[in-house]
């Protein structure tokens, strides 16, 4: 899917533009340094534009909910998921083609925010599992420390078990901080070389969320050529086939879902999703010390767990949720418990750990957080099919931002993260309490409204500050925004869920780069670090 990032005023040498075909984007001639660099032609900005909002790339995108929904590792889906599930894309390249055991080198070039961010990211750590054949969904997180410390001492990697070549990660992953490549801030290249002689290059690109591709060489999206029942680019078409169809939001989704997967397979793939993020938010909760990466930040969940609880016996995750219930309903017990819910799951993503990106992991507790709060606190309980309503309603709002605008912090800064997330989270707590599909809709464009601008400056390029506690900020906004969607009535708003997201990518082509996870900006820039780990 094409998107762009440009900077309405001056754009910085440095940046190109991104997203353009490559046989006419229109790039920056380099200018002496100083103030007088060449300003961007708007009229071109705009046609461009026009041009990316009929791309039939864009048009023909259908996205499931498994891909809103995808099982990781911490910490970031940008920048570690995608870098690691590029690796093993390159590695099937390899295999397929029959080039796999005539490798004799392998090196790694990271350019844009991928280089700027990827050291406190750990895509290095990503790229290195990735290589060794490890997958993240299946992987011991507990044996990632020892399995880099092995590569590392060995100086060489084991490809897909089937060749061995020298590797060390010091001089083969190499940083570009100051390149980027033209389709997405966020790529990288792979390079084997071969017995023979032979160099083998492959570029690909981590866009958000854990979603990769090849850039300009990307082919229509798998299934796209697949007819969906009710086709949806944006939220009026979405509104479109609710109203003609008679059906809320989760219908609509699951009967697109069934053109991909069985009923059956769709509902236990999303508890799946659901039993993972229960899993996360537990462990979180019974996990203290320090989070690695040398800021020296300490955990906070589980402290405020065990002071939460005041005394409370339980044995597992069913009368942890039986305790937290007893504490009773008054308004800061819960406010504090669905603090402790986010703080609990990206705290655990800050650590390698195995979350759910939702739509990404640095946004990952926010979903989790709305959705314990609606199980543990409303009334219904865990009921699995209030979550597969939950789930789904949420996905397809994910998946309107993702179309239209981004879920890439690099591209967009924190609002196309945590602002997502929380309209997300918004849309299925709302549908889950009743609300209407346009009362579900209202509630995302209310949560996105009131994180319009929201920048991305992690503090020593670590997904730990500011980023844990925005997710609390995400989750109790988007329990507001669907307090307030309960109580108002849709056809009175004065701005639309596409609205909001249309403001969200001008938004985010007018900010500046240093905004745009690159950690030159912001916190960044005024919070004193000294990082020695990582």
């Amino acid at each position: 899917m094409r998107v762009f990032d440009f900077y309405r005023n001056n754009v910085s040498v440095d940046h190109l533009i991104y997203g353009m075909p490559s046989t006419d984007r229109l790039f920056i001639n380099k200018q002496p340094s100083g103030p007088d660099q060449q300003k961007c032609n708007l009229m071109e900005f705009r046609k461009w534009i026009s041009i990316a909002q009929n791309n039939p790339l864009v048009q023909a995108e259908k996205i499931s909910v498994f891909d809103i929904y995808k099982v990781g590792v911490g910490p970031s889906s940008s920048h570690t998921l995608g870098p690691w599930r590029a690796a093993q894309l390159f590695l099937e390249f390899l295999k397929t083609g029959g080039y796999i055991e005539k490798v004799k080198s392998v090196s790694v070039l990271l350019y844009g925010s991928l280089a700027k961010t990827g050291k406190g990211h750990g895509t290095d750590k990503a790229i290195i599992l990735g290589l060794s054949g490890y997958d993240p969904v299946t992987i011991n997180t507990a044996g990632i420390t020892d399995i880099l410390d092995e590569v590392k001492k060995q100086q060489q990697l084991l490809l897909w078990g089937a060749c061995v070549v020298p590797f060390d990660p010091g001089n083969h992953i190499h940083f570009l901080r100051e390149e980027a490549l033209p389709y997405h801030p966020n790529g990288l290249t792979f390079i084997a070389g071969l017995e023979n002689g032979v160099e083998l290059r492959q570029t690909y690109y981590s866009v958000g969320g854990g979603f990769v591709n090849r850039g300009e060489e990307e082919e229509l999206p798998k299934g796209a050529e697949k007819g969906l029942p009710y086709p949806v680019h944006k939220a009026a078409d979405l509104l479109k086939w609710c109203s003609a169809a008679g059906k809320d939001i989760w219908e609509v989704v699951l009967e697109n879902e069934k053109v991909w997967k069985e009923e059956d397979s769709v509902k236990q793939g999303l508890m799946g999703i659901w039993k993972h993020m229960k899993e996360c938010v537990y462990r979180g909760c019974h996990k203290e010390g320090i989070l690695p990466g040398g800021l020296q930040v300490k955990r906070r969940a589980a402290p405020l767990n065990i002071e939460l609880l005041n005394g409370h016996s339980y044995s597992d995750y069913d009368s942890w949720i039986a305790a937290i219930r007893s504490g009773g309903d008054k308004f800061r017990h819960i406010l504090d418990w669905v603090s402790c819910f986010a703080l609990a799951v990206n705290e655990e993503n800050a650590s390698f750990g195995r979350v759910v990106t939702a739509p990404t992991n640095g946004a990952a507790g926010v979903i989790p957080a709305v959705l314990h709060y609606y199980t543990v606190f409303c009334e219904g309980g865990d009921n699995e099919d209030k979550v597969l309503q939950f789930l789904l309603t949420g996905a397809e709002v994910g998946s309107i931002f993702k179309r239209s605008a981004t879920i890439s912090a690099a591209m967009g800064g924190c609002q196309a993260e945590i602002g997502v997330s929380s309209a997300m989270a918004a849309a299925g707590l709302t549908a889950v309490l009743g609300g209407t599909p346009g009362q579900c809709l209202m509630a995302a464009e209310i949560a996105m409204e009131h994180h319009l601008g929201l920048t991305c400056d992690p503090v020593g390029g670590l997904v730990q500050v500011p980023c844990i506690e925005r997710n609390s900020m995400g989750a109790i906004k988007a329990i507001t925004a669907s307090q307030l969607a309960l109580r108002s009535d849709p056809e009175h708003a004065k701005v639309s869920l596409d609205d909001v997201v249309k403001t969200m990518m001008e938004t985010a082509r007018d900010m500046h780069f240093s905004y745009k996870e690159t950690s030159e900006g912001g916190l960044a820039l005024n919070i004193p670090v000294n990082i020695t780990e990582c």
